[in-house]
């Protein structure tokens, strides 16, 4: 296992791989139905492996990933790793709940520390909550007492919103979606490199979108096979984010102990500036192929925002795209349903007010590809 470091915490070595614990093994389909054993053993075997950097989430799993690995982590294995989880900032309506909540996932997670902290999914209207109900204060207050040990963010949110927020306060560390297809999408390279340039160590989530980059069309395959290099899809995708200096660890969500192999063996041969330009115009030719499949030229300025009916419109039409490029509509429907369309901001709270429509760049006829998109992402 090779490590890295955040910049402003260079004394802590961390795995450049880390295990995301929002897809663990589960038991026929129910989510909540976590595959204990299987997944303890999966848990166990990347920590010996050299995995230090474990993140969960309030939610995930129907709000048992946390209380799961609390009990994976008993006896000496809590002492090997950093624990990350997230402060639901969408259930948070008074200063209280801040540290309610932060109180819960510590009883939850069975630990009297929780090394890194974030503030989970911001978005402009989030980082909004956030300052108006002091929860930097909050999180201040439980940094001193020893409650957590490092504050930071993950994102879902338009690139305005990024670089508002890095500017915002002194982060130490803060979580992105980032692959080769969605350069652009969110804080995207431009983000990352903003983060890096403010000495903000960044967490990458969704390297293989939800799974879908690992599994390539045949045109995408030919593309690999061209370059003569033995690597799958997935290696492909995490090398290009490990080619790149800024990123301090990726997270992925492993069920299977041959995704973990598999990956252990990237992270170890992986390193940052490997690839060439010639491995590099593969990787853009394969992200070409999969933009080629978009369905709304959406390029998430979010200039359509801020919606009257707090509908995510950005987010949504992406998810929608999601759903088409890669053939598969599950993972973007499942992201959909939960952090938006069950958020009161799916597109079904669209009033057809049409303010957005005039304010798009792209001219898109937002209305009607919000129609299509709900549609699709809510279809049985």
């Amino acid at each position: 296992m090779k490590f890295r470091a955040f910049p402003k915490i260079p004394e802590l070595p961390i795995s450049s791989l880390s295990f995301g614990c929002m897809r663990l093994p589960i038991v026929g389909l129910e989510p909540a139905h976590i595959d204990e054993e299987q997944a303890t053993g999966l848990l166990h075997q990347a920590i010996d492996a050299g995995v230090n950097y474990l993140d969960t989430a309030w939610p995930y799993h129907g709000g048992h990933s946390e209380p799961f690995l609390a009990r994976a982590l008993r006896g000496p294995w809590r002492d090997r790793v950093q624990l990350a989880t997230k402060h639901p900032v969408w259930l948070a309506s008074t200063e209280a709940d801040w540290e309610r909540y932060l109180d819960q996932q510590l009883e939850r997670l069975e630990t009297d520390r929780i090394d890194f902290y974030l503030l989970h999914a911001l978005s402009a209207e989030r980082w909004a909550t956030v300052q108006k109900l002091r929860g930097l204060a909050a999180m201040e207050r439980a940094r001193a007492d020893g409650r957590i040990g490092h504050i930071g963010f993950s994102f879902h949110g338009s690139p305005d919103a990024f670089r508002t927020i890095i500017d915002g306060y002194d982060w130490e560390f803060c979580q992105i979606q980032l692959n080769f297809v969605d350069v652009g999408y969110q804080a995207g390279l431009t983000g990352l490199r903003h983060a890096a340039a403010k000495k903000v160590g960044v967490v990458v989530m969704e390297p293989l979108r939800g799974g879908a980059l690992a599994k390539a069309p045949a045109a995408a395959q030919e593309i690999w096979a061209s370059s003569g290099r033995p690597w799958s899809p997935a290696e492909w995708s995490l090398r290009w984010l490990w080619n790149l200096p800024e990123i301090v660890t990726v997270l992925s969500s492993m069920r299977t102990e041959s995704e973990l192999c598999e990956n252990l063996a990237a992270a170890d041969a992986a390193r940052a500036g490997e690839l060439g330009a010639a491995e590099l115009g593969l990787v853009e030719q394969v992200r070409q192929l999969y933009e080629a499949k978009t369905r709304v030229p959406c390029t998430t300025c979010g200039y359509c925002l801020p919606c009257p009916a707090e509908v995510a419109i950005p987010d949504t039409l992406s998810l929608y795209n999601a759903a088409v490029m890669f053939d598969s509509r599950t993972e973007p429907a499942s992201i959909y349903q939960q952090l938006f369309q069950s958020d009161g901001a799916g597109a079904d709270q669209c009033t057809e007010c049409r303010e957005c429509e005039p304010k798009c760049p792209q001219t898109i006829a937002i209305i009607e590809r919000l129609k299509e998109a709900h549609d699709h992402l809510m279809a049985r």
